[in-house]
């Protein structure tokens, strides 16, 4: 099967599991939100990213000549690893988990699983997959266009979450914080 047509089969799954996501797990009219706008701010920012990259990548700008098909692989492998990484912390989270920042009635603090490893699991599968995402371009400046300010919006969102989840939680929160990194295991 041609890269290209397995590369449109994964991005189209993809963005149909995220407008599914969206429908669903949207927080109820019952729940706390504290968003803050950092949902719009995050799909305004993916939207234009991937426009942008996408554009640099066609007209060749910034393009990857030596390896290409190999670097394209490679940005495949890590859209499917960033998508199995959020839907297990996304399962793993269950009727906890909403796109808005929110806090659900009866909300407990989840730090097993995946959540043992990482505090937003579910943004290191997001950014694995936009990583793969520029690299399946194979484009130096679609990769840095589409990654790194894509980054700083998920960096945002997390200060958001984590005032809300010190609100709610207090200490039992912020001792999570000191024994669990924010997106890379020991790292981040």
């Amino acid at each position: 099967m041609n890269i290209g047509i397995i590369i449109s089969i994964v991005s189209l799954a993809w963005i149909i599991s995220e407008i599914v996501l969206a429908r669903l797990k949207h927080s109820g009219s019952t729940n706390t939100k504290l968003d803050k706008s950092s949902l719009r701010l995050l799909w305004t920012t993916i939207i234009l990213c991937i426009v942008f990259g996408n554009l640099l990548s066609i007209y060749r700008m910034g393009a990857i000549s030596t390896g290409s098909y190999y670097v394209s692989i490679s940005g495949l492998v890590l859209i499917v690893a960033g998508l199995v990484v959020r839907w297990t912390a996304i399962l793993t989270l269950r009727k906890y988990f909403t796109v808005d920042v929110s806090i659900v009635s009866n909300h407990r603090l989840v730090s097993t699983g995946v959540y043992k490893f990482v505090r937003h699991p579910a943004y290191t599968g997001s950014l694995l997959s936009f990583l793969g995402l520029g690299l399946v371009f194979s484009n130096w400046l679609s990769l840095f266009v589409i990654f790194v300010p894509i980054t700083v919006a998920f960096v945002y969102r997390i200060r958001v979450e984590e005032t809300a989840l010190v609100t709610f939680f207090g200490d039992q929160y912020v001792r999570y914080c000191a024994t669990t990194k924010r997106l890379i295991p020991k790292i981040y």
